[in-house]
C-alpha cells in the first residue's frame, strides 16, 4: 500500500486535490463521470419500460400529479325559421329573445340568431301531367323562376310523370337558364306500355297476371283503377338525391314542386316517411305551388305535408300572373330566414327523430319551420 501525502495543491479548475495515490484515482473517475456522463446519456438514453407502472400514470417526470384532460364534443342544431305577418311579408327585425325552441317538448337555449343570406341550390320539380288548363297556364310562366334568382343561385329543372326524368344539370347561368325554362313543354309523357299490353306486364284476360308488376309508366291504369298513378313521392325523393352533393354549409337547398298534388302512393318505390327522413337529414326545405285549385282541396295534402315537415311554404296558383308572382316570393322567403342555434338538452338521446316546434312572442305572425330532425343531421361544435 503507498503512503497517504497530507499536503495539497490547487488543480486547474480551483478544486483541492489531495495528494494521495487512492484519493487521486477516486477523483479521476469521478471526473471523468462528471464531463463526459451527460453526453454518453444524451448519445444512449436508458430505455423505457413498454408499460410502466400503473402508479406513475398521470404524473410528470419530477413525480408531481398531471391534471387529467378531458375532450368533449357539444352537439348544436340550426333551424331556418321565416315569421310573415298576417298580410303575408315576412317580419326582418325580430330579436333572439322573442323566438322560443321546444324540442320534444322541452324547452331550448337559443345560442345564436343570424340572418346571414346564402346562396340557393334549387331542383325546379315541375309535374309533367297536369290538366291542359293548368298546363297552358304553368308552362309560360315557368321563366319567371328565373327573375328570382341571384346570381351566385343554381338551379336544376326536372319534371315527373309515371317517371323522373332529369334536365340538364345544375347551371348558375341564368341566359341557359331561361333558354332550357321556355322550351319546357309539359303534359308529354315519354313512355308507354308496349302496344296491346295496357299494363305493361304479362296479363291474363286484360288483366294483370298474379304476380305481375305493375308497370308505373301505364296511362290507363288510372282510368280503370281511377286514382293516379303519378309518382311525386318517388320523384322527390329523386330531386333530394340530386341535391345531396351540394355543401348545405354554404347553399340553401330547397325542392320549387309545381303540380297539381296527384300522387299514385301504390306506384311509389318510395314511402313518404321515408322521403321526409331524406330531405330532413339534408336539411331540404320543399316549397310548393299547387295547381288548378284552392287552400281547402284535399287532393294537396301531399304538397302541403311536404312543405309543412321540411318548414318550407305552399302557394294556389289560379291564373299565369299568380304562378309568376309566387317564384319571386319563394326564393325571397327562402333567401330571408333567421337561423336559430342551439345544442339540445333534455328528451331522450338515443331517439334518432326529434320534434322541433318555434313560436314567437309577438301575436299575430305565421312562423314556418322544420317540424323536426334526425340525429344524423346535427352538427359537431367546437370540441372544448
Amino acid at each position: 500500500m503507498l503512503p497517504e501525502c497530507k499536503h495539497s495543491v490547487h488543480g486547474e479548475f480551483g478544486f483541492t486535490i489531495m495528494k494521495s495515490p487512492r484519493k487521486t484515482a477516486l477523483f479521476a473517475l469521478a471526473w471523468t463521470c462528471f464531463l463526459y456522463g451527460p453526453r454518453a446519456l444524451a448519445q444512449n438514453p436508458p430505455a423505457t419500460p413498454a408499460n410502466p407502472p400503473a402508479s406513475n400514470a398521470g404524473q410528470t417526470p419530477g413525480g408531481q400529479r398531471r391534471n387529467p384532460t378531458i375532450s368533449t364534443t357539444i352537439q348544436i342544431v340550426e333551424v331556418p325559421v321565416t315569421v310573415k305577418d298576417s298580410r303575408g311579408n315576412l317580419v326582418p327585425d325580430l330579436k333572439r329573445d322573442e323566438f322560443r325552441v321546444l324540442q320534444d317538448g322541452v324547452e331550448q337555449q337559443i345560442q345564436r340568431l343570424s340572418t346571414e343570406a346564402m346562396p340557393i341550390s334549387m331542383v325546379v320539380l315541375i309535374d309533367n301531367d297536369l290538366r291542359s288548363k293548368d298546363q297552358q297556364q304553368v308552362e309560360p310562366s315557368l321563366v319567371s323562376i328565373v327573375g328570382g334568382m341571384s346570381p351566385n343561385d343554381e338551379a336544376f329543372v326536372c319534371r315527373f310523370d309515371q317517371q323522373f326524368h332529369e334536365g340538364k344539370g345544375f347551371t348558375t347561368d341564368q341566359d341557359k337558364l331561361v333558354v332550357e325554362l321556355r322550351r319546357t313543354e309539359l303534359a308529354s309523357r315519354t313512355s308507354s306500355p308496349p302496344p296491346g299490353d295496357p299494363f305493361g306486364g304479362p296479363t291474363i284476360n286484360n288483366a294483370p297476371a298474379p304476380g305481375a308488376p305493375l308497370s308505373t309508366a301505364n296511362p290507363s291504369l288510372q282510368a280503370i283503377k281511377g286514382q293516379s298513378d303519378k309518382t311525386l313521392d318517388d320523384a322527390v325523393y329523386d330531386a333530394a338525391l340530386l341535391l345531396k352533393d351540394r355543401d348545405s354549409r354554404k347553399r340553401k337547398k330547397i325542392i320549387l314542386l309545381i303540380s297539381d298534388g296527384q300522387n299514385g302512393a301504390k306506384f311509389n318505390t318510395h314511402k313518404y316517411d321515408e322521403v321526409r327522413q331524406e330531405l330532413l337529414r339534408q336539411g331540404i326545405i320543399v316549397y310548393s305551388v299547387a295547381t288548378g285549385g284552392t287552400y281547402f282541396n284535399r287532393k294537396f295534402t301531399r304538397l302541403v305535408s311536404y312543405s309543412t315537415d321540411t318548414g318550407g311554404d305552399i302557394f294556389y296558383g289560379a291564373k299565369e300572373d299568380t304562378f309568376s308572382e309566387f317564384y319571386s316570393r319563394i326564393t325571397e322567403e327562402a333567401r330571408n330566414q333567421y337561423i336559430l342555434t342551439y345544442s339540445p338538452r333534455g328528451g331522450d338521446a338515443q331517439v334518432d327523430y326529434h320534434s322541433i316546434e318555434v313560436r314567437v312572442k309577438r301575436e299575430g305572425y305565421t312562423v314556418l319551420a322544420r317540424q323536426g330532425y334526425y340525429g344524423g343531421t346535427i352538427a359537431p361544435a367546437t370540441p372544448k
